[in-house]
């Protein structure tokens, strides 16, 4: 069965779900994206990745152009209509159909597109293993000049890390800002534990508020694992009892080894693995 793709307000089939080569989501990556779940039927934080949407669309003063509400709805629907119980969307919005100029208040309306499909980001037996990653000698963004709070389409930076990770033969690179503290990885967050606490690098580091990211530091509270917001560096990465990474794909998985040296024991330490139990539960509400 094809895929139904949903496209300002109209689900059609994948073959006819087209963008304009004038679309300014192609000519320049003008717009912005979230990536989420599905579980059991439920889309998962729903509301948080919608919020997360409008405001960086609003931080690059692009119009969506819908309500919220309606926004849900037609999340709501493709899901249904392409009968995902455990999948992911990924939810599009273009500055729309422009000229080949930068400007783009030349654009006529946004573009809407939501695709909800089936994903595996990494095979099932990594989460038990363990990911190898590398250090990326791709810079983030500096947050001066794109807040990384800004889920954009315009994704070299990160793409130009991941390619870093992939001539190694590893599926994930750390990347790191201008100061030389690191910001996140390719695709997800990054997280360090050191003498039972747990680390992670604050958003002015380079680093997005990711949604998983959110709710993985509120379970170690819950569960008494003292969490802690700071810079963090390669030493700090390379001395760490425990890495691992969080993501809407990923969600949580442990890193074993990076830039050639053993993480801890070289598997997912205790603390990973009780986070990542407990992100499970959450995410299925069990």
């Amino acid at each position: 069965m094809p895929l139904k793709i949903w496209m300002n307000g109209v689900l059609v089939d994948e073959s006819q779900a087209k963008v304009s080569v004038f679309d300014h989501g192609l000519l320049y990556g003008d717009g912005v994206f979230e990536g989420i779940r599905v579980y059991a039927g439920r889309v998962f934080e729903l509301a948080a990745h919608l919020k997360r949407l409008y405001e960086s669309a609003r931080a690059i003063r692009l119009d969506i152009g819908m309500r919220l509400e309606d926004l849900t709805r037609a999340v709501e629907e493709t899901v249904a209509a392409n009968g995902i119980s455990e999948g992911y969307i990924r939810l599009i919005v273009t500055r729309g159909v422009g000229t080949l100029g930068l400007n783009p208040f030349n654009c006529r309306n946004a573009q809407i597109i939501i695709i909800a499909d089936q994903i595996q980001l990494y095979p099932k037996e990594l989460y038990e293993t363990g990911i190898k990653v590398v250090s990326a000698s791709t810079l983030r963004n500096h947050p001066m000049s794109l807040s990384p709070q800004v889920k954009s389409l315009n994704y070299l930076n990160n793409i130009l890390a991941k390619i870093e990770a992939l001539d190694n033969n590893v599926p994930e690179a750390i990347m790191y800002n201008h100061e030389g503290f690191v910001a996140e990885a390719s695709g997800d967050n990054v997280f360090v534990i050191r003498h039972g606490t747990v680390l992670t690098p604050p958003p002015q580091a380079g680093s997005l508020e990711g949604i998983t990211r959110d709710i993985v530091m509120t379970l170690a509270t819950k569960l008494q694992i003292p969490v802690v917001e700071e810079n963090l560096t390669r030493f700090d990465l390379y001395v760490a009892d425990e890495i691992f990474l969080t993501g809407t794909a990923a969600e949580v998985i442990g890193v074993v080894n990076i830039d050639g040296r053993m993480v801890g024991d070289g598997r997912p330490g205790p603390i990973t693995q009780k986070l990542r139990e407990a992100f499970y539960r959450y995410a299925r509400g069990s």
